[in-house]
């Protein structure tokens, strides 16, 4: 056919085929690109979906949202959305796709980890499955600290010490860790975790003692556990039962609760309500006493209009008994205080461990200042007269949880010249520094740009910047200490996530693709 044709229809038909060609051409490319967007958009929400521990089927409620809004804002597009797949089983495996990569992407950070710790919590879901969650905090040479859910393992029997080894291993191993780079680990202080004998922490130290007699990996019971447990030293039961008791009393019964809070409305007191104590919430037992103590005349003259008995009545009309209260409603304040200073993620232990010792140190100050009947420092008792005998008790109190506090935290105690070593190490003591550094200490200290530095940057930025040639054991030492867990406070936090997304309402979602979710959620 070609040959018929002149030149220059030839190449005006060829024009017109190249032409025609691009077209067909470009209407696959749109439609590929059309369908690559629809996907992506499918895998923003599912990962979206995940992150806020929302249910796989609220994909299509988010569809059908999406849709009605496009109908209205830009109908001629609608039909883009409705190609966005969001049913349940495309959310899931979605979510699947997104924690494996993920989990990829750890496996392939962990390659770089000059050292590592770990955290460990186990706790049940609605279940009754055990789920042991681990995490990892990993440091490279670079000093970018790595801090992510390495595995969450379900237990379907016991939860022994052997089986949370066995766990804890297969964990780390499958992620492809190397044993020798474990700085520490950190755990809640259960005797399946810390037993002398079969505890999970002391079969791994002899797993670990067996493939290397030089390996030290360190152990701590968690910070915010301990600072919990300290304050039943104080021994308030005759303080804080009575306080609970008369908050039973008025939130027991709904009739009571409402006419109460009504009585508080009308008197315009200071707040609203009661607050109800929970032995698990560590924070509640202080703001209990001391919302306790602010509304104690609208509590008596609710109860002697209802004509209820009580043993906080009583109590109330004793002097000594109220001094007790005013300082149990304190004391207890400066430990939530403390509590909360501890808590975030992301702190240092060395950190952790400054603020502990400077509360020990208060404690001691208001021992002295107690047996001298002075309570500056205690908002409620330093308005009062407080009698000798008081004084002294008071005094007993402080010193009982003042030694509390000393026996508690001797796993951080014994490693402090390591962290102040770490905190000042430019004017740190050269004869008591490990041999290894105490060269390199002399070079730093005997540096004036070494000690500008120091005073200009964060810690982990001061020793990011010092050579690795000239500095390379104080930023191997450096790097342990940073890596180490002060707390389970990250386990904790995603407990909170696990029991939202397992909860009675989603008792069906399996141990896999639980792990996908919480893997992707925190």
């Amino acid at each position: 056919f070609g040959c018929k044709l002149s030149e220059e229809e030839r190449k005006k038909k060829a024009a017109e085929c190249v032409t025609k060609l691009k077209k067909q051409q470009t209407l696959f490319t749109k439609q590929s690109t059309l369908q690559d967007s629809a996907t992506e958009a499918s895998f923003m929400i599912a990962y979206n979906l995940a992150k806020r521990n929302k249910p796989f089927l609220d994909g299509e409620f988010v569809k059908q949202c999406m849709v009605d809004c496009a109908s209205v804002l830009c109908p001629d597009v609608r039909s883009k959305f409705e190609n966005v797949s969001l049913s349940r089983r495309t959310i899931v495996r979605r979510i699947d796709s997104i924690s494996d990569e993920l989990t990829e992407q750890l496996k392939t950070a962990s390659k770089d980890f000059v050292w590592f710790s770990l955290a460990l919590d186990e706790s049940t879901d609605n279940e009754d499955t055990a789920q042991l969650l681990i995490f990892i905090r990993g440091i490279n040479e670079n000093f970018v600290i790595t801090e992510e859910l390495l595995g969450l393992e379900s237990m379907k029997s016991t939860t022994t010490g052997q089986d949370l080894f066995e766990c804890a291993v297969n964990c780390v191993e499958k992620s492809g860790l190397s044993w020798n780079r474990m700085a520490s680990i950190t755990t809640d202080g259960a005797r399946a975790f810390t037993g002398k004998n079969v505890g999970m922490v002391k079969l791994l130290k002899d797993k670990l003692q067996a493939q290397d007699t030089d390996s030290d990996v360190l152990s701590f019971h968690c910070i915010l556990h301990q600072e919990s447990l300290c304050k039943a030293a104080l021994d308030l039961k005759h303080v804080v039962e009575p306080v609970v008791s008369v908050v039973n009393t008025i939130r027991a019964r709904a009739l009571n609760h409402r006419q109460f809070k009504s009585l508080l409305e009308d008197m315009e007191a200071e707040y609203e309500d009661v607050i109800h104590h929970n032995s698990v919430r560590w924070l509640s037992l202080g703001k209990v006493i001391k919302r306790v103590w602010v509304l104690q005349n609208e509590i008596l003259l609710f109860l002697d209009m209802k004509g209820i008995s009580c043993d906080c009545v009583t109590k109330m009309g004793c002097e000594e008994w109220r001094y007790e209260m005013m300082f149990a409603a304190d004391v207890f304040e400066k430990l939530n205080e403390l509590n909360v200073t501890l808590q975030g993620k992301g702190l240092f232990a060395h950190e952790m461990w400054k603020h502990v010792n400077s509360f020990k140190a208060k404690l001691g100050l208001f021992a002295r200042q107690a047996g001298e009947g002075k309570f500056c420092h205690f908002p409620l008792l330093g308005k009062q007269k407080v009698p000798e005998s008081v004084s002294a008790k008071i005094r007993d109190h402080l010193q009982s949880l003042e030694d509390e506090v000393t026996r508690r935290f001797q796993d951080f105690k014994k490693i402090e010249p390591k962290f102040n070593l770490l905190s000042y190490s430019i004017t740190a003591d050269i004869d008591t520094a490990p041999e290894e550094l105490q060269l390199e200490l002399i070079d730093m200290q005997s540096d004036h740009t070494v000690k500008e530095m120091f005073n200009a940057v964060t810690l982990v930025d001061f020793y990011k910047s010092l050579s690795a040639d000239k500095f390379p054991c104080v930023k191997k030492f450096a790097g342990k200490m940073f890596s180490i867990f002060g707390s389970t406070y990250i386990c904790e936090q995603s407990f909170s996530c696990m029991k939202i997304n397992k909860s009675k309402y989603r008792c069906s979602l399996t141990d896999i693709n639980l792990q996908a979710v919480m893997t992707i959620s925190t």
